[in-house]
């Protein structure tokens, strides 16, 4: 029989999912049970494996999860809110953190990047493909050499040649990359020296993809580093939509909130677990959860869950309304990942010895959380971004 912590987020504790429609619930409810039957049984052998199960992509087709923000590429339905969207990417990594990141590559960095930098012609030709599934995307920014300072950084090149652009140089941490059809390489022009988008199939002459491997984060993710030797691409496959890193910026503006959605899917995953393990084992003839440390720490992270979703929940008011701006999701993205960083300490604490072995599943959680808190601008890059905001000074060097 499945426990009521299947059916129902345990901890929810002020009702947030109330905030849903019934048919946002009923989407929230069909991807808790996706994650529940298709992925939980695979990840903690392929977690140990350091691989992604390839027969998830075939799944997840079938699931009609894929393509929800973007109206008109798919099916007939209007484009989901951002609130059910954060909710989604809650669900996938309060199981998985890994394959709510592939999930999020695809549905979130490379579709938006299509859909924000391409004009209709090229939205029209990629997106019902990545919309279904049948094709994956990637999303190519950061290089060995660059990750915060990227914009000024950014050494890959874009040379116009011709009808088309010729891309050299390398990038780094690439998610999916290893089998995606579609990549969107960011490079600077040398002409202009302005950054701009271009899609790139994964089998083009000139680009290696090698596999980052020996990750002790985020290990189902296919993390690589590209090369790009005279890489030729179709100006048709150019994005004609981006021409600068402000355009990028934007890209980064709209996902960074799903990250922080994430990082909440990590605590609640996390204090899932040790609830669960300190009501069943017992210690000194009685449940680890009679014992005051141990409420104290279960309460500190129901706490830091609960004002994290709240947080998050306005935010995504925010986003749907149109009134958002840069600080409001990089104060989400450092805030949600640093409360996140204490709430799968606590719960690996309360495991004790057994919270280093991967078969009870919270040793996962706790090395998972290092890499979110980490991508999709660190903590102190999201600092200076509200401070600059909240004091109309620039601390940045």
């Amino acid at each position: 029989m499945t426990s009521p912590t299947e059916q129902q987020n345990a901890a929810d504790f002020y009702d947030f999912e109330a905030a849903l429609t019934e048919d946002e619930r009923e989407v929230l409810l069909r991807t808790r049970a996706f994650m529940r039957e298709e992925v939980r049984p695979l990840v903690a052998e392929q977690w140990a494996d350091g691989s992604f199960p390839r027969e998830l992509i075939a799944r997840f087709r079938e699931s009609g999860l894929v393509g929800l923000p973007y109206e008109g590429y798919g099916d007939d339905r209007p484009a989901a809110g951002h609130l059910l969207t954060g909710m989604m990417a809650m669900e996938m990594s309060r199981v998985d953190a890994s394959v709510a990141t592939f999930f999020g590559v695809h549905n979130g960095l490379a579709m938006h990047a299509v859909h924000a930098g391409g004009d209709q012609a090229q939205r029209d030709r990629w997106l019902p493909g990545m919309a279904r599934m049948d094709t994956v995307g990637a999303f190519a920014l950061t290089e060995p050499l660059d990750g915060s300072d990227i914009a000024a950084g950014m050494r890959t090149t874009a040379r116009r040649e011709g009808d088309g652009w010729v891309l050299d140089g390398a990038k780094r941490w690439i998610g999916n990359a290893t089998f995606a059809d579609h990549i969107v390489v960011w490079a600077r022009d040398v002409d202009d020296d302005q950054v701009k988008g271009f899609v790139v199939d994964g089998d083009t002459p000139g680009l290696k993809v090698e596999k980052i491997a020996h990750k002790t984060s985020l290990r189902i993710v296919e993390n690589a580093d590209l090369t790009l030797e005279g890489v030729r691409v179709p100006e048709s496959d150019r994005l004609q939509n981006a021409s600068s890193f402000r355009d990028v910026a934007e890209i980064l503006r709209a996902t960074r909130s799903g990250v922080a959605w994430q990082a909440l899917g990590v605590m609640i995953g996390a204090y899932e677990l040790a609830l669960r393990y300190a009501c069943e084992r017992q210690q000194f003839g009685r449940p680890l959860a009679g014992f005051q440390l141990v409420q104290d720490l279960l309460v500190k992270s129901l706490g830091n869950i609960t004002s994290s979703w709240g947080m998050l929940l306005q935010l995504a008011r925010l986003q749907d309304t149109g009134v958002f701006r840069d600080e409001h999701s990089s104060l989400a993205k450092a805030h949600v990942t640093a409360r996140m960083r204490e709430v799968v300490a606590w719960a690996r604490e309360i495991f004790g010895g057994n919270g280093i072995v991967l078969e009870y599943d919270v040793a996962r959680f706790f090395a998972d959380a290092e890499a979110i808190y980490s991508f999709e601008g660190t903590r102190e890059m999201n600092t200076l971004i509200v401070g600059k905001a909240i004091t109309g000074q620039s601390a940045f060097v």
